[in-house]
C-alpha cells in the first residue's frame, strides 16, 4: 500500500501499520482527529530515539495532543493488545523461543556494612546498656592483646 509519502527510518512500514491498525481503538468523539498512523509513528519515533515529547518533529502534529493519545492508549490496554498480538503472530511462525533464563545472582552488602561495629564506635541503634557492654568488652580485648605482646 502506497500512501504517497516516504517512510522514514523510525516510522512504521505499511506491513507494520496493517498489522496494528485493527488493534487501535476507534474515536470516542465525532470530531475529526489526528490520524492514528501519524500518532503511532510519533510514539515510535519518540521511544526509538529517547527524546522528550516536546522534541518530536513538527510533522507529527502538536506534541500535547499526541502525548495525551499515548497516555489514553497506555491506560486502556492498547499497547498490551499490540504486544500480545505480535507475540501470538511470532509464536505461530515459530520465531519465539519461550525458554526463560532466571538470574539468581546474590548481591551482598560491602563488608564494612555487615560486620559488627568496631570497639571505638557505637551504633545509633544500640541501647545504652548494649553500647556500654560492648565498650567494656573492647577494653578487655585490648588489655588481653597488650598482655600477649
Amino acid at each position: 500500500m502506497d500512501h504517497g509519502r516516504v517512510i522514514r527510518r523510525h516510522e512504521l512500514s505499511d506491513a507494520e501499520w496493517e498489522f496494528v491498525r485493527p488493534l487501535l481503538p476507534g474515536s470516542l468523539q465525532g470530531r475529526k482527529r489526528l490520524d492514528d498512523r501519524t500518532v503511532l509513528n510519533r510514539i515510535v519515533w519518540k521511544f526509538r530515539t529517547g527524546t522528550a515529547w516536546r522534541d518530536v518533529p513538527e510533522r507529527y502534529g502538536p506534541w500535547a495532543t499526541l502525548q495525551a493519545r499515548f497516555l489514553r492508549w497506555a491506560l486502556d490496554g492498547t499497547f498490551e493488545r499490540m504486544l500480545r498480538a505480535a507475540q501470538a503472530r511470532a509464536d505461530a511462525a515459530g520465531d519465539i523461543d519461550w525458554l526463560v533464563s532466571v538470574d539468581s545472582t546474590i548481591v551482598r552488602a560491602h563488608q564494612v556494612h555487615v560486620r559488627r561495629p568496631s570497639c571505638g564506635s557505637t551504633s545509633t541503634r544500640m541501647s545504652a546498656s548494649t553500647s556500654a557492654g560492648s565498650r567494656r568488652g573492647c577494653t578487655a580485648a585490648r588489655r588481653a592483646a597488650r598482655s600477649l605482646r
